[in-house]
């Protein structure tokens, strides 16, 4: 005697299941989208992370980061005031790849390839 095997079908299955998948995939992009505007979060790679602040090296255009209340590390000094960067590839960044702050604490141009 012949028993009949049961019908299967898979695409059928695996089309409510792309759908679902897709559906719980734009929710979560959503709210994800929904929260970053409503908090003001920027999508902009921060310099320092919270609770530091960026530092430059004296006479080069390395960089680091330093915990608040902290003083710099030998060798390194703080941003002039109002010229310090706050996002990677912000207006100040670029500026400082090109240019320090010399001993005495004036601005200079970093010589090319320096």
């Amino acid at each position: 005697m012949h028993t009949a095997e049961p019908v299967h079908r898979p695409s059928a299955v695996r089309a409510v299941r792309t759908a679902r998948a897709r559906s719980v995939r734009g929710l979560v992009l959503s709210c994800v989208a929904a929260a970053a505007v409503l908090t003001g979060c920027s999508v902009e790679e921060a310099s320092c992370g919270g609770g530091e602040y960026p530092v430059m090296t004296v006479g080069g255009t390395g960089s680091a980061c330093v915990p608040n209340g902290e003083e710099p590390p030998r060798g390194y000094t703080r941003y002039p005031e109002g010229k310090v960067p706050e996002h990677v590839g912000d207006e100040w960044d670029t500026y400082w790849q090109t240019h320090t702050v010399d001993e005495d604490g004036r601005i200079v141009e970093v010589p090319e390839g320096g």
